[in-house]
């Protein structure tokens, strides 16, 4: 029995891609769905395997960004990107590193997928073809389409509402019914839901470093890294630390 993992942050094509594994490849068990980006990295790393379905535009991590880390998370682990678009689709997928399915998505091709993936002698993709595939989509893609990001919120501080600009928020945590916003001056809270917040916010600029917390990358100011490979950061302008999920590292390799 070979173990997938599907990663779509719209339920009925998760739900589609699923029904359509199941009649195409009915030896391999989805054992996770994820609808976000890092749900779908701990799931990968939890799993570990056989092949991974990312859609390339998702809430927090991108689908590009899991590979990343995927690949040092489950080394043996097969992307498959799936995008709505088919000027993604381009000479890089065909590489030999990833594979790619086209929204919606046929049963034909995904056949062809499922073949190539059982075919592949080694497992797993190549670090180095998955690199060069992966530059080159970022080169391509360019920024997410959409409206603009979100560039303030209203807060409660006790009994008082402030107006924060997100460029002066160090993160944002989770924190039962609320979102706790952090900043130089102190703590506030939204009723905003911290997955809500991934897909409003610039993804470039604010990154998951646990299911439960968003860092502004400006907002850092080092990062450090124990004996296990386990990570802390440290903030320019807060006197606490935070923690880094082990399966989020590789997403900090250059820092």
């Amino acid at each position: 029995m070979h173990k997938g993992v599907i990663a779509e942050d719209e339920k009925l094509l998760r739900d589609e891609l699923a029904a359509l594994l199941a009649k195409t490849w009915p030896e391999l068990e989805v054992v996770a769905q994820c609808d976000d980006g890092a749900s779908a990295l701990e799931a990968i790393a939890q799993y570990q395997p056989d092949v991974a379905f990312l859609d390339i535009r998702m809430p927090g991590l991108t689908g590009m960004e899991v590979a990343t880390a995927a690949a040092e998370a489950s080394p043996k682990t097969q992307v498959v990107f799936v995008t709505a678009y088919d000027q993604y689709a381009i000479d890089a997928f065909n590489r030999g590193a990833v594979d790619y399915l086209l929204k919606p998505i046929a049963a034909d091709r995904l056949a062809a997928t499922v073949q190539r993936l059982k075919s592949r002698a080694t497992p797993g993709a190549d670090p180095q073809g998955l690199a060069t595939v992966l530059d080159e989509l970022r080169a391509r893609l360019g920024p997410a389409p959409g409206s603009a990001p979100l560039a303030w919120i209203t807060a409660s501080v006790g009994k008082e509402t402030r107006l924060i600009m997100v460029d002066d928020v160090a993160y944002f945590q989770a924190d039962s019914k609320y979102t706790v916003v952090m900043t130089a001056e102190g703590e506030a809270l939204i009723r905003k839901p911290i997955r809500d917040l991934l897909e409003s916010l610039d993804p470039d600029m604010f990154k998951q470093i646990h299911r439960s917390t968003i860092v502004n990358m400006k907002a850092i100011a080092a990062v450090t890294r124990d004996d296990q490979g386990r990570g802390t950061l440290r903030l320019k302008n807060r006197p606490e630390t935070l923690p880094v999920s082990l399966t989020f590292m590789p997403l900090f390799r250059n820092m």
